[in-house]
């Protein structure tokens, strides 16, 4: 416990405020089995001014959890102890899944979507109408700068074969975060830790500059540290107030307030109203120069018939 006292210091001294603990579970999730860990973890830890801890659950998708790895309604209570859903698909058929419906708006959304970005080559392709559809969403996918650095990774991951450590892990962290980058365009990323070494752990600054090398722009880099983060963190809520019933509104009526008040200036505001509706009196009574007939044609007629008549 010291040891994790000690940790959160170090990264609360180079400029965290925010820190999410993670829980790592492979293939399905059983409610009779599972434990929430990071509840007696954080309850234990002693509370600092202005940091906040959340618990987070990395559900790792594999070809024995493609049919089903527990995030049905019927667990709904189960994950509501956490804060955060990230899902890790290492398949086709589990991307497309965690893309398309896990990241619909419901009780059981998971706002983040972790890449195995360490291992030799990504185990699916980065399509662009599965990418956009989960941003749309309002979904996320993660970069862990710990490969960038061939640091040391979580054991659970390692042993579901969704990461690797080592000189070789660094080099594929390189390409596929390109990749990921190029793809998403620079949008709907966020940059996590992913250390498991007190060694590894970098500033938020550093990590910024780090991913900028990777081809994202300076201003992007620094949102996906900061702005992205906490936006990922705030829709994360609506998971537990989803199809929330809200009390129904009344109206309240300040002191001294009369009916009578009303109704009397009810009357007024129909006068104005016919006032206003009547029409405005035409001014150009006198009619038209076209409709009056014309003296000299008049006449003209007259003479044409009385010479008609005296030559007959």
């Amino acid at each position: 416990m010291n040891a994790m006292e000690s940790r959160v210091d170090l990264l609360i001294k180079v400029g965290y405020t925010v820190i999410a603990f993670s829980q790592t579970v492979q293939k399905r999730v059983d409610p009779k089995t599972h434990v929430n860990v990071l509840d007696a973890l954080i309850a234990r830890l002693r509370p600092r001014a202005g940091v906040l801890y959340l618990k987070r659950l990395n559900i790792v998708l594999d070809q024995d959890s493609e049919k089903g790895f527990g995030l049905i309604n019927a667990n709904v209570p189960l994950f509501n102890s956490y804060d955060l859903l990230a899902l890790v698909p290492t398949t086709q058929t589990t991307f497309s899944l965690a893309c398309l419906t896990h990241s619909l708006p419901s009780q059981l959304t998971a706002h983040v979507i972790s890449l195995p970005l360490t291992l030799p080559r990504l185990p699916y392709h980065l399509k662009h109408t599965l990418v956009r559809t989960a941003i749309k969403n309002g979904c996320v996918f993660e970069i862990n700068y710990v490969g960038a650095l061939g640091g040391e990774q979580d054991a659970t991951l390692v042993d579901a074969d969704a990461a690797e450590s080592g000189p070789g892990a660094k080099r594929n962290w390189w390409a596929a975060t390109r990749e990921l980058i190029r793809v998403t365009k620079g949008k709907g990323l966020i940059i996590s830790g992913g250390v498991v070494v007190e060694a590894d752990i970098r500033p938020p600054r550093d990590v910024a500059n780090l991913i900028a090398v990777s081809g994202l722009a300076q201003d992007a880099a620094h949102d996906a540290c900061t702005k992205n983060a906490k936006s990922v963190v705030a829709r994360a809520q609506t998971r537990k107030t989803y199809r929330a019933v809200l009390s129904e509104p009344k109206v309240v009526f300040p002191d001294g307030w009369a009916a009578s008040d009303s109704s009397a200036a009810e009357p007024s505001l129909n006068a104005e109203s016919n006032t206003s509706a009547q029409k405005r009196p035409r001014q150009d009574s006198e009619p038209s120069p076209a409709a009056t007939p014309l003296a000299g044609t008049s006449s003209r007629k007259k003479k044409r018939k009385q010479n008609l008549q005296a030559g007959t």
